[in-house]
């Protein structure tokens, strides 16, 4: 049993070479791999190295991680996209994209918000 998060464990805490123990490396994801890494202020750099050098293979890239990194116990949780309903009316009166929106949002008030919300819905351009 193999999965992308065995890697990272091993990277990160138990140091164990999982190349060694004749594990398929084809289950190693270098993105979930770097972005997991990336959300600590000690491997951020590692993982920067990597977006870098995106093309190096991947049993490169695991070593890389495995001998350059620390032990330590990293542990995170992912941000995850924002689904409200509100960016969906954001996305529609300014016409732009969810990054944009997410922008956008955080600069209007709950006043503006509600105002937009009332112009949709009365134009009959409903969610």
């Amino acid at each position: 049993m193999s999965d992308v998060w065995s890697w990272v464990k091993s990277i990160n805490s138990n140091k164990v070479n999982l190349l060694e123990q004749c594990l398929d490396i084809k289950s190693y994801q270098p993105y979930i791999v770097n972005k997991s890494l990336s959300y600590h202020w000690d491997t951020v750099f590692f993982s920067n190295e990597m977006n870098m050098y995106s093309c190096i293979p991947s049993e490169m890239q695991y070593l890389f991680y495995l001998y350059s990194i620390k032990k330590g116990n990293r542990y995170s949780k992912w941000v995850k996209k924002d689904t409200t309903e509100d960016i969906h009316f954001i996305k529609t009166y300014y016409e732009c994209n969810d990054t944009k929106a997410h922008e956008i949002i955080n600069l209007l008030s709950k006043e503006q918000i509600n105002y937009i919300k009332n112009k949709l819905e009365n134009c009959g351009l409903k969610k």
